[in-house]
């Protein structure tokens, strides 16, 4: 990788030590947060680590092949966060894990976790559209924040707020250094890092930003499906859009593609959209 700022290593190191939890009992593990400029806590670092702890309970001959949560309160950025998980089954093929997330006594987020035992079968997958190679496109920063994750637009598009964009985007992704080498710790990773511009897209068509005075823009859900193996620091490219807004909920789905073309994940999530006088 290119030389890189050492305040955004520091935030790549630190994001790595909470996805890696603490273990308090066989089925309890502890995280901590950071402050990403938001009045909660970010909802992709929630997903990584809830992903975590339920691995953790695993064994090791399975992988993460898909999750589905719900967020159910605000984080506590100050606090901790416990995770217990529930140990809904162990099968041959397939096992179940359930994890709750909880704050001062109560549940901030649930989800269900499923892992499979590795095995052959039929392959096919959709095509990855052609965008330009991430080294000829500038860098994205959307916050003002020494973020651990890189990206650039790979279709043109303005950065969110400024001006207005079909609710659909292309954007390359990748942790701003190298990894450890655990398959594990690249799922969790991405599962963070999917959720920083997906409901992005349903308010492209509306000129609309999380900073702007007035609106309101928080995750409800957020379903994920691993397909094959891949590195998240590595180029990854995330295909977005939006089929549905109304209601105050947008509704966006994504593919994310390694560099050569291989379709790794799936993502869905609904939003809550809201825009006050």
């Amino acid at each position: 990788m290119a030389e890189v700022d050492l305040t955004r290593r520091e935030a790549l190191r630190a994001l790595v030590e909470q996805l890696s939890l603490e273990q308090l009992e066989k089925n309890l593990f502890r995280g901590t947060s950071s402050d990403l400029g938001a009045p909660a806590v970010f909802g992709g670092q929630v997903l990584g680590q809830a992903l975590m702890a339920a691995a953790r309970t695993v064994d090791n001959g399975h992988a993460a092949h898909s999750l589905h949560g719900y967020f159910l309160r605000p984080g506590d950025k100050a606090a901790p966060i416990v995770y217990d998980v529930d140990r809904i089954r162990d099968g041959g093929s397939f096992t179940t894990r359930r994890v709750v997330a909880i704050q001062h006594g109560e549940a901030i987020f649930h989800m269900s976790a499923s892992f499979h035992r590795r095995e052959s079968g039929v392959e096919h997958q959709r095509a990855m559209v052609p965008v330009p190679a991430p080294e000829s496109l500038p860098e994205q920063q959307r916050l003002a924040l020494a973020l651990p994750i890189e990206f650039r637009f790979a279709d043109g598009r303005p950065p969110l707020g400024e001006g207005t964009w079909g609710p659909s985007g292309q954007t390359w992704l990748r942790t701003v250094d190298a990894l450890p080498d655990d398959p594990l710790l690249h799922q969790a990773m991405l599962a963070y890092a999917s959720d920083y511009s997906l409901l992005g897209v349903s308010m492209q068509p509306h000129g609309l930003d999380f900073r702007k005075p007035g609106v309101q823009g928080v995750s409800l859900d957020h379903a994920m499906w691993f397909h094959r193996d891949f590195r998240c620091d590595d180029w990854l490219l995330y295909e977005a859009d939006s089929p549905s807004a109304h209601g105050a909920r947008g509704f966006c789905r994504g593919s994310l593609y390694s560099r050569d073309g291989r379709l790794v994940a799936s993502v869905a999530q609904e939003g809550l959209v809201r825009v006050r006088a």
